[in-house]
Order: C-alpha cells, then sequence, then structure tokens
C-alpha cells in the first residue's frame, strides 16, 4: 500500500476499530498507537505502544505521518468519573498530541469530540456548529477545551462533533434500546415525540475520510449527523423491523415515562433517547460527505445484522 499514513489512536475502541477497517478499505495506510502491548489489529500497516498522556517522545509514532486521527479518550458522558479524569484524558492527552504532531509537521489533526461539546444532552431547534458552544457537563467541557487547545497549537486541525452513534458492538443507551426493540413484548413508547440525529460507524467514518482528503485548511468543528432525526418509537419501529417484527408500541403519557425514569435514577438516559436533539451538519456535507443511507434504514439493517450473526 502506497496511500497517506495515518496515525490513529483508539484503535480498539467502538469507533476506532470501525475506523481502521474503513481507512485501510479506503487506502489509507493506518499506523495504530497503542497504550499496551497487544496484538496489531487487523488491517493495521503498524502499530507503536505509548501513553497519551505523557507522550515523551512521540517522534517515532509520528514520523512519516499525514495525519492523526485521534479517537482515544474517556468516553462516556454519564460514567460518573471526576472533571479531572476528563481533563486529564481528553483535554491533556488531546493537547500533547497535538503538540506532538506539530512538531512532527504532521498535515492535519482529525480530533474524534462529541456533539456534547456543542450542547446538552437536549436541545430546542436545530443545533448548527456555528451556535455559540454550551456544554452542561465534565465530558463535554473537556472535549470543548481540547477543540480550544488544538486550535492554539498552530497545525491544521479539525473536530468532528458526532451524534448519538450506532453500529455493530454500540454499548451505553444505544445498546439498550437494541435490546428493548428485541423483546417480544409490547412497549409504552408511542407517545414520546422528541427529534434526535443519529450517525452509523459507516457514516461518521466516511466523515474522518472525508476530512482526511479535503485539500484545503479546515481548522474548525464540524458537527456530524444523518439527515432524518427520529423520534424513539420511529427508531424502535426501525429495529423491530429488522428483527422481522411489528412496531408493537401502545401510548403513555410522557409525563408518566420521565417520572418513572426520575424513581428509577435513569431520567438523564431517558432525555438522551427521548428529548429533542436535532442537528444540521452543514460543514461536512459541503466537503461532499453523503451518509450512506437514513438513520431509519441504518437501524433495521443494524438489527438484521443481529439476528444473522446470532
Amino acid at each position: 500500500m502506497s496511500g497517506p499514513l495515518i496515525a490513529l489512536t483508539g484503535a480498539t475502541g467502538f469507533i476506532g476499530r470501525h475506523l481502521l477497517k474503513t481507512l485501510s478499505a479506503k487506502g489509507f495506510r493506518v499506523r495504530v498507537l497503542l497504550r499496551r502491548p497487544i496484538e496489531v489489529p487487523e488491517g493495521a500497516s503498524g502499530a507503536v505502544v505509548g501513553d497519551l498522556t505523557r507522550p515523551m517522545n512521540m517522534a517515532a509514532a509520528l514520523a512519516g505521518v499525514d495525519a492523526v486521527v485521534h479517537s482515544a479518550g474517556l468516553a462516556h458522558a454519564m460514567s460518573g468519573a471526576p472533571e479531572d479524569d476528563y481533563r486529564s484524558s481528553n483535554t491533556d492527552a488531546t493537547r500533547r498530541l497535538g503538540e506532538a504532531a506539530a512538531k512532527a509537521k504532521v498535515r492535519r489533526f482529525v480530533f474524534l469530540s462529541s456533539i456534547r461539546a456543542q450542547t446538552g444532552p437536549s436541545a430546542e431547534g436545530v443545533v448548527r456548529e456555528t451556535d455559540t458552544p454550551a456544554p452542561t457537563d465534565a465530558y463535554g467541557r473537556s472535549k470543548l477545551e481540547a477543540e480550544r487547545a488544538l486550535s492554539e497549537i498552530g497545525i491544521d486541525w479539525v473536530a468532528l462533533r458526532p451524534v448519538l452513534v450506532y453500529g455493530e458492538g454500540v454499548k451505553g443507551n444505544m445498546a439498550a434500546l437494541l435490546k428493548l426493540a428485541a423483546t417480544p413484548y409490547p412497549l409504552p413508547l408511542a407517545s414520546i415525540r422528541g427529534r434526535r440525529s443519529l450517525v452509523s460507524l459507516d457514516g461518521l467514518s466516511d466523515a474522518v475520510a472525508a476530512v482526511l482528503t479535503t485539500s484545503a485548511p479546515l481548522a474548525r468543528p464540524l458537527v456530524v449527523a444523518e439527515p432524518d432525526p427520529l423520534t424513539l418509537p420511529e427508531m424502535i419501529t426501525a429495529l423491530r423491523l429488522g428483527y422481522g417484527r411489528q412496531a408493537g408500541l401502545l401510548p403513555c403519557p410522557e409525563a408518566a415515562l420521565r417520572l418513572a425514569g426520575r424513581l428509577t435514577g435513569r431520567e438523564e438516559a431517558f432525555t438522551r433517547i427521548a428529548a429533542d436533539l436535532m442537528v444540521q451538519p452543514e460543514g461536512i456535507l459541503a466537503l461532499g460527505w453523503t451518509p450512506r443511507r437514513t438513520s431509519r434504514d441504518g437501524l433495521a439493517a443494524l438489527a438484521r445484522s443481529m439476528v444473522t450473526s446470532a
């Protein structure tokens, strides 16, 4: 292979594994940066072991690298980790890796940020990347601070802010939703009207490839979302279609469901999947990125793949 050489962090994670596969398939050479010695992941052209929180000397890891794709970090906004942990893993490590990349004359730094750097778990109206960022938790603040650190380093950078990502191996709320949709029972969710933007692993990986191949300087954040925000009932319907069954949804007042979430300690989880968070990905669309499918079709395809692999 003779394509551009990419240094990828987080290659063993949910998003990183798919990035490695997609970028390799698109002709990029991928050097994975690992925290500990393990077998080189399939599709990687090489691997370097090092600690991103203490990158004393990244010269060897970044030698000859055209771009860095940084997907490693403390990922879950609801993990309950102290704010200092988010700052260390998401902000400080990103800044240090960015500084090393600038020193190594890397052309571009692609940072996998989050929509939570832009907004809270829900938002009124349509969210755009030109809106003033207003993160509401330690996770979102750490991502936004990392973006600002990159902007000060003197390297061409781009921060991708994906919405809720779905795909094989997903965890958290989307994994819970998949399990819920897989049950044969009627669900009292038909009355929920909040709409949320989603993006598939394929779509996010294609967005990374799009910014890697863009020749013009970027130096800005870009939100990433498929163009058809769905309600929770529409998500369940799409997933159950993929599972080969009817939607099976019953009406229930949303206030009652929210109260149940509050009483069981799951109110934020409910908000993260049922309240409005609609995103307009104007910047990434202008770069030529096009989602492979709608969110509705993507969810159905994910459920079908789970049936096939079971």
